[in-house]
């Protein structure tokens, strides 16, 4: 299988007998070796596969080729954190479920994975068959079309930058974690332990109002972008950007 070039957006169709046409795979994986092994395995399954090496291709593919039906992420990729991608892709309104393949085994990394929009994390060395079988118990569980996300809202996961109508404005680590889970579920309230979870890692003390200090910074942030979208405060409970 051919590498694809950061910023490709061309889809590898799968292998299937009959013309058949399985669900949509994107594999996102730095190392070419493993990622040609899942691309040919997957394809074996009755999966339509398609391949990235980097973030920054994996945000091409999905802006030209939305529907996909699970992702498999590595975490650790070379222009960008795989939870990071994972947040942005969510941010974008990407609704399918995110399979993360790391090699890290610590509670806190797992824990952070799914604080990050992650649905399952299969430590690396795996059995290619439990990978096979925790993507189609993924596929199954998942269904129902991809939200509508605040208009014009867009996060880098390899600059961490936020852009809105042409403007940009750099975030740091926290910041773009904790604004990809409010633009996520734009309209609805994030409660605050949800934030904190994103935005920290599993033990960090984070004082009362350490969150409400962030969330001001992006506040200001949003305007100097030029973005309608506010971040509101619903008191007791959380945040929501409306």
């Amino acid at each position: 299988m051919s590498d694809h070039p950061a910023g490709a957006a061309r889809r590898v169709a799968g292998q299937h007998t009959g013309g058949v046409t399985g669900p949509r795979l994107l594999v996102v994986e730095d190392d070419l070796s493993l990622r040609e092994l899942l691309a040919r395995g997957l394809r074996e399954q009755g999966f339509e596969v398609t391949t990235a090496q980097d973030a920054a291709a994996a945000m091409a593919y999905n802006g030209a080729e939305p529907g996909f039906a699970a992702l498999v992420l590595d975490i650790g990729l070379p222009d960008a954190d795989g939870r990071d991608l994972c947040q942005a892709l969510r941010a974008r309104g990407v609704t399918a479920p995110v399979l993360f393949l790391t090699a890290r085994e610590r509670v806190v990394d797992r824990l952070s994975g799914f604080a990050a929009g992650g649905d399952d994390y299969l430590t690396k060395p795996f059995h290619f068959a439990e990978l096979v079988a925790r993507l189609a118990a993924l596929i199954k569980r998942s269904s129902g079309p991809a939200p509508a996300g605040p208009g014009g809202l867009h996060l880098d996961p390899v600059s961490h930058a936020l852009t809105a109508a042409g403007a940009s404005v750099s975030l740091t680590p926290t910041e773009f974690r904790i604004v990809a889970l409010l633009i996520a579920a734009p309209g609805a309230v994030v409660r605050r332990r949800e934030l904190v979870r994103a935005g920290w890692p599993d033990g960090a003390i984070v004082h009362d109002n350490t969150l409400d200090q962030y969330v001001a910074r992006l506040r200001r942030k949003l305007r100097e972008v030029g973005q309608p979208a506010v971040i509101e405060t619903a008191h007791g409970l959380g945040y929501r950007l409306s």
